[in-house]
């Protein structure tokens, strides 16, 4: 019964870690190596995230710098930024690239609020199916006689504790997203 508990307590863990590696890829304005996490560069023939193709600094608020350990990579990794369609503009000097993130509109802010309220709405349904999961396998020990009618009650109460509390720290995580995404 513990285990079971233990599990879906681990997988709403994992299930809100996630969220905050999901948003900490969306722009707010301020730069964060985190923007880049997704781009991969063809370095001779193999996709390689840009972080093992170079060092992504922060130079101010505003700008990022890439310093390609390969000199000759600068120009592969000026169009991978490009194509990915982060809508960012480096800017080459020959050995490193500067890139400058331009402010977000009043508009974009609002259509980006509204995606991360999707992405937590489709994580809180992920952490239900944990719920639900989770109470599915306490019923069958209950029909297995392996815990009895009190037990379940009680690790339901706990597994519905949990559910709670891991939604509320969803809530939270959004909350953050959407006031840094709001400030100007």
């Amino acid at each position: 019964m513990e285990q079971i508990i233990t599990d879906a307590q681990k997988r709403m863990s994992k299930s809100i870690d996630a969220l905050r590696g999901e948003l900490s890829k969306i722009r707010t304005g301020k730069a964060t190596p985190a923007l880049l996490e997704g781009i991969k560069i063809d370095y001779y023939g193999t996709p390689t995230p840009l972080q093992q193709v170079g060092n992504v600094t922060v130079l101010d608020a505003h700008s990022l710098s890439i310093t390609p350990w390969d000199k000759s990579m600068v120009n592969v990794i000026d169009k991978a930024i490009l194509a990915a369609g982060l809508g960012l503009n480096p800017v080459s000097d020959g050995t490193n690239l500067r890139i400058p993130i331009p402010p977000l509109t009043e508009e974009r802010r609002k259509d980006m609020v509204k995606m991360i309220k999707k992405i937590g709405e489709d994580n809180k349904i992920a952490i239900r199916n944990i719920r639900r999961d989770a109470n599915e396998r306490l019923k069958k020990s209950l029909k297995d006689k392996l815990i009895s009618e009190d037990d379940l009650k009680e690790a339901e109460e706990k597994v519905q504790k949990i559910t709670n509390d891991s939604i509320s720290s969803v809530e939270e995580v959004l909350k953050h997203k959407e006031k840094e995404l709001m400030e100007v």
